[in-house]
């Protein structure tokens, strides 16, 4: 389905976009997943070839959400990413991978020794020689 929502719901306190169609389905996609699946040049790689997770994004938030023209919407997050645009169809595909895409991006940040929370991350200040 390449539909245009008929209605787009930011749940601010729950951090959950709701996209609802006008036969009645809907698709809730949570902040961090989107942040994760960002359609960015940066997350996907330049060749797009290899998605590359970011580590630390259990807390981010959406704190804007930004029309682009009729094929899609830019996301505003807390973490000053914000580049990407999620089409619609890209909205649906996130809908109907989610738990396959969810498990992957886990699997991917155990294998990595990285974590959904934020600040966990090791970072090399000084380097000895």
């Amino acid at each position: 389905m390449n539909e245009v929502p008929s209605s787009i719901k930011l749940h601010r306190q729950t951090q959950v976009l709701e996209l609802v169609y006008k036969n009645g389905s809907k698709v809730s996609l949570a902040a961090e997943y989107l942040r994760v699946f960002s359609p960015s040049a940066e997350l996907r790689g330049h060749a797009g070839d290899k998605h590359k997770f970011p580590a630390g994004k259990a807390r981010v938030a959406i704190t804007h959400v930004e029309p682009q023209g009729n094929y899609g919407i830019k996301l505003h997050f807390s973490d000053s990413h914000r580049t990407g645009i999620f089409t619609w169809q890209y909205l649906m595909q996130l809908g109907n991978k989610h738990e396959h895409n969810w498990q992957r991006y886990l699997s991917e940040l155990k294998a990595e020794n990285k974590t959904r929370e934020p600040g966990t991350e090791a970072v090399k200040l000084i380097d000895p020689k």
